[in-house]
């Protein structure tokens, strides 16, 4: 079978095409160095898929978009095909190829998977075509009687991704054809013609067992841009009359029944792996778990399960989930010790029927390079008390050889090993069942990845070469944490990942779109570069941006700064300063945790500051407290208020520098986070400190631009490409100009918050401002709600009242029902692909509804490293659905605002 590929692409001098099938390159050739032609002899089973690519001096420079190949459905009578194609580049309009898309919002069903019916002679037009809705179809009409003679539309057929296509018969035209595609609704009536003139065909030179298939530039249609609007909750904060005390999956299937009926296409959650590490509260923290693969079993539906056989066990979990359920937060502890209990009586039912079905033996062939490690993790764990595999007795080191032995069902530790994989199939089957609902109720849910993994984790145990476990990973200060945040999680070895093209990213990439059409990646910015905390620090202040280009000597010193490496890295502590954080409690600073600092015969002074200092006393801390851990463990038993506030006040003092050495070249240097709100910076002269504004806001907005721009792009596009889940990502925080630069060109959706606008010195950002490609919001999880917000600032709310809102006049103390409301509305107008609310915003525009206190709910707090998550709808479920009046209005609103499909 032959193939003859014709695409127009302008090339320089140096510079080839090939086109890559099944991994194989084939060179092409060209005359002019626009169309490039290859004729290949295939012997294809039924289709062949194919790409170009680019290619200079003989080595790669890209290829086309991976997500979408060209494909052939080929005809076993067809001698020859003779295809013509444009190079396909990522689309500006990428989310409508995503399954959001395709599968929830917008299903056209399956692409045809076989030849269309071919003739002696065969035209196939093509045309890709995005935008169209579940309820409109793509048609084409024209001058001949296989193409309605102008009168009656002929409609197409689905047959790739967004790719539609009609097979003419060649033998029956006696003309050049003209023709126009055409937007049908179900009943095959023309909703819209396509702009422009018409397509024009003169000449048809085609043999007998031809196929020309002839791919068509873009139709212009008039179409609104696609928006919606959906709510976002976590699982363990839903309630329903079935919870045991906390949200789980059966919860989320109703969450996504109850915004399907409200006008919405989109429930979005935070992360649902495994975090139990100790058993207790502290498992609650969602971003800090055990395993990127596996679920939390914490979020197993038990109602789906099958009853106890021992009834009077069974009461006692019954009396036991009405106790939980009426709780008005989480107790993680005690939800916990419930079903855990409960998944282990059941299995001890029904687990060795259950783990000889086919559908669990699928289930562990396809996972078992994850659930393997997960479940021998969790036995240790178990065994040994601790999820800290470095303090086991044995199997601190992973071996995959004692793996193997010890989960060998001949094992002794097999029934408990196998629990875990019994646990794992059920929140398989009960998530992917939630999916499924999602799906055809016409909701995108949406997940969240998050950037970090614990030190703790099955990850860092059984893969510890992709991690650089002696540093930690966090934020540098922002509007959440003064201090930054440190999430104390490994940095990624991105030398290591990216030798084996990120496949560990990448499985984890794919493992998400099992149940999710949708991912919000959690601080994107970790992918330009991380926030890097040494091991003995509490706080972010001390960190580096992890890659970065640090400064030398002679770089720092030709901003006019005066630079001393020895004395403006170490801590500037003096009388002044301590006077100032411990006021009356100094001098028992100076005595137990202070020394002079001396050059063995007088006390030394800092030249560049101020000349105040020759009266003051320069300090170091003693060797036994010069670093926050060190500290952190002085005062670890020590609780009372006036401890806590000496043990912050010496941790300021540790990070009281102007300059940090780079860990990996300690004659490189840093200018030190947030300095410039420190007390070492306001000390030093008018003239020092204009250069090191000058040098500091170099560093940190200029410097690294094009530098973390290719780091980006090392890996984004890849990951992003590795499945056809729409992409958003969380860019808040301290964003360099190349995020901006990186999200466009892989058309990744931002995340854009009226009240912390990424436009420099802006209060408040202006809704219509907002890109298309981006998600709007009101608040987050890491924020307080839109009433919290508004309640905890009175003059920043007036200032939004008037500035923001446009209304005159005093702002409401509290706000009513109505100024949530039309807060909620000028979100849904707003040009944002999705808006997507927390359900305490959608709430709030409802008096009846709402929580009275508007202080309870709040999620997280992420300057307190140690909070409990356990906010919990006040309401459950059933009553929210109960009250159709607000759904229809939810409803209303969405459609008014053009976000219903």
């Amino acid at each position: 079978m032959s193939f003859h590929f014709s695409i127009e692409y302008q090339t320089q001098w140096g510079e080839e095409l090939r086109v890559i099938i099944d991994g194989k390159e084939f060179s092409m050739s060209t005359d002019d160095g626009l169309k490039w032609e290859a004729t290949l002899d295939l012997r294809p089973d039924d289709c062949i898929e194919y790409r170009y690519a680019l290619y200079r001096d003989g080595l790669l420079v890209w290829t086309e978009w991976e997500v979408k190949p060209h494909i052939v459905h080929c005809d076993a009578n067809t001698k020859t095909y003779r295809i013509n194609d444009f190079w396909r580049a990522i689309p500006d309009d990428l989310p409508l190829y995503s399954s959001a898309f395709t599968e929830c919002v917008a299903s056209h069903g399956n692409p045809l998977s076989q030849p269309l019916p071919a003739f002696n002679q065969t035209l196939q037009l093509r045309l890709v075509e995005p935008h169209l809705l579940s309820h409109q179809h793509l048609g084409i009409c024209g001058n001949t009687a296989q193409l309605g003679n102008w009168s009656q539309p002929v409609p197409l057929t689905l047959i790739a991704l967004q790719e539609w296509a009609l097979n003419l018969d060649v033998e029956q035209i006696f003309h050049p054809i003209e023709y126009k595609y055409v937007i049908l609704d179900n009943q095959g009536n023309i909703l819209q013609w396509e702009d422009g003139p018409n397509r024009r065909i003169s000449s048809l030179p085609l043999s007998n067992g031809e196929i020309w298939i002839k791919t068509d530039s873009v139709a212009h249609f008039h179409l609104d841009n696609w928006k919606c609007a959906g709510v976002v909750i976590p699982v363990f904060s839903l309630r329903s009359e079935h919870s045991h005390g906390i949200g789980d999956f059966g919860d989320l299937k109703r969450m996504v029944l109850w915004a399907a009926r409200a006008g919405m296409h989109a429930v979005q959650i935070l992360p649902i792996n495994d975090t139990t590490m100790s058993h207790s509260w502290q498992d609650s923290y969602p971003y800090n778990a055990i395993s990127i693969y596996a679920l939390n079993p914490i979020y197993c539906d038990l109602n789906a399960l099958p009853p106890l056989t021992d009834r009077l066990m069974m009461e006692t979990v019954m009396m036991r989930q009405q106790a939980l359920n009426a709780l008005p937060e989480v107790d993680f502890e005690a939800v916990q010790c419930l079903k855990t209990d409960y998944l282990q009586k059941v299995y001890e039912q029904e687990g060795t029927t259950m783990l000889k079905t086919q559908g669990f033996k699928h289930f562990f062939e396809s996972n078992q390079h994850w659930l393997i490690p997960y479940a021998a993790f969790c036995h240790l764990r178990d065994t040994y008390g601790t999820a800290d595999f470095q303090t086991w007795p044995k199997y601190s080191t992973y071996q995959e050889r004692d793996i193997k032995r010890l989960t060998s069902p001949r094992g002794k530790a097999y029934p408990q090993i196998a629990l875990h994989y019994y646990i794992q199939y059920l929140l398989h089957l009960q998530l992917t069942e939630v999916h499924e609902t999602a799906r055809k109720a016409g909701i995108i849910l949406k997940g969240d990845i998050p950037i970090g993994i614990s030190r703790t984790s099955v990850e860092a145990w059984s893969e510890p070469r992709y991690f650089n476990l002696n540093s930690q990973a966090g934020a540098p200060p922002d509007d959440f944490s003064v201090n930054g945040q440190n999430w104390g999680f490994p940095t990624y070895n991105w030398d290591a990942m990216l030798k084996d093209g990120c496949l560990w990213w990448e499985r984890r990439f794919r493992q998400m779109a099992n149940y999710f059409d949708a991912y919000r990646i959690d601080h994107v910015l970790g992918f330009f570069r991380i926030w890097d905390i040494p091991e003995h620090s509490v706080h972010g202040l001390l960190g580096q941006f992890s890659p970065s280009l640090p400064m030398s000597q002679s770089e720092i010193e030709s901003y006019g700064f005066r630079f001393d490496p020895v004395q403006m890295t170490r801590p500037y502590i003096n009388d002044d300063l301590l006077y100032q954080l411990f006021g009356y409690r100094a001098e028992l600073v100076k005595t137990l945790y202070l020394q002079p600092l001396t050059d063995g015969t007088q006390h030394v002074h800092w030249a560049p500051f101020n000349a105040f200092d020759g009266a003051n006393t320069l300090y170091r801390l003693r060797p036994e407290y010069d670093t926050q851990r060190k500290i952190q463990a002085a005062f670890a038993v020590k609780t009372a208020q006036e401890d806590i506030d000496m043990r912050d006040g010496l941790y300021r003092l540790v990070s009281n520098v102007l300059f940090i050495p780079d860990r990996q070249h300690p004659h490189l240097y840093h200018p030190r986070i947030a300095a410039r709100n420190d007390y070492a910076y306001r000390n030093l002269d008018d003239k020092q400190r204009r250069a090191f504004d000058r040098l500091y806001d170099d560093y940190y907005y200029r410097r690294h631009n094009q530098f973390w721009y290719d780091e980006a792009m090392k890996k984004l596009p890849h990951l992003t490409q590795s499945t056809r889940m729409l992409v958003c990502a969380e860019d808040l925080g301290m964003v360099p100009d190349s995020v901006a630069w990186v999200m466009q060109q892989l058309r990744i959706l931002s995340l854009e918050i009226q009240t912390m606008p990424k436009a420099y010195g802006v209060e408040f950002g202006n809704l219509a401002d907002n890109p298309y490609r981006s998600v709007a919001t009101i608040s987050t999880h890491d924020m307080p709600t839109m009433r919290q917000w508004w309640e905890e600032d009175p003059e920043r709310a007036q200032r939004f009242y008037n500035k923001a809102l446009h209304i005159d006049g005093s702002a409401p103390q509290q706000q009513p029902a109505w100024l949530c409301e039309e807060i909620v509305k000028r979100h849904l107008y707003c040009p944002s692909m999705l808006c997507l609310l927390s359900l305490q915003d959608w709430l709030a525009i409802d008096v009846q509804l709402r929580n009275p206190d508007a202080q309870a709910e709040r999620i997280n707090i992420p300057s307190n490293p140690r909070h409990y998550w356990r906010w919990r709808m006040h309401l459950t479920i059933e009553q929210l659905s109960s009250h159709t009046e607000y759904s229809d209005h939810i409803h209303l609103l969405i459609q008014q605002a053009g976000r219903s499909s």
